[in-house]
Formats: C-alpha cells, sequence, structure tokens
C-alpha cells in the first residue's frame, strides 16, 4: 500500500441531521469520501470565545485516502456551517485488502 492510499478516518461534528446528510452526500458525490457514518447524539464538550459550551451534535466518522485528505479539508471547510469545523484524521493501522480497494476505487 502506498503512502497515499493509506485509508484514514476522518472526525467531523455537525450540529444537526440535515447537515449530516448534506455533508455525506458532497462529499461522496466529490469523490473525497467512499463511506461517511452518522453517528446521533453526541454531546460535545469543548471551549469557545473564552467560555466552556456544551451541544449535542452528530458525528461523523469520514473514510478515504491520506492523498484526499487536503482536498477534504478544504471542502468541508467550505460548506460547513461551522466557523471552525473539527476535521480530525486518524490514520488506519490495519485494514482488509478488499476494504481498501474498494475505498481507492470510490476515491480515485
Amino acid at each position: 500500500m502506498s503512502a497515499e492510499d493509506q485509508l484514514i478516518v476522518i472526525l467531523c461534528t455537525v450540529p444537526d441531521e440535515a447537515t449530516a446528510e448534506k455533508m455525506a452526500k458532497g462529499l461522496l458525490e466529490e469523490r473525497l469520501a467512499a463511506c461517511v457514518n452518522a453517528i446521533p447524539s453526541v454531546k460535545s464538550f469543548y471551549r469557545w470565545q473564552g467560555k466552556i459550551e456544551t451541544d449535542n451534535e452528530i458525528q461523523l466518522l469520514i473514510k478515504t485516502r491520506s492523498k484526499r485528505f487536503d482536498a477534504l479539508a478544504a471542502w468541508i471547510s467550505a460548506n460547513h456551517p461551522y466557523e471552525v469545523p473539527e476535521v480530525v484524521a486518524i490514520p488506519a493501522s490495519q485494514v482488509s485488502d478488499a476494504y481498501l480497494a474498494w475505498a481507492v476505487e470510490q476515491t480515485s
């Protein structure tokens, strides 16, 4: 597996189901992601503009290749309602050959 074909999982929270669907479909249509899972009802705690905030959000798990990270991050920044959206990549240390081949095909 080449470094640019390494599978990564991007974490990105969104405020609601409509935004989750818009983001997921947009990433898939642009071939920036092979798969997006939307996990409902995540409670987020964070500091924003000097205050501690708490929000109910939806966690997106976005599977893609490391080669697509920069384009995916730019797309999220341009299409996300948050001023500073979460875009955190976690490398997948082990992936089945069949799933990786499928993910590469979907993001090519």
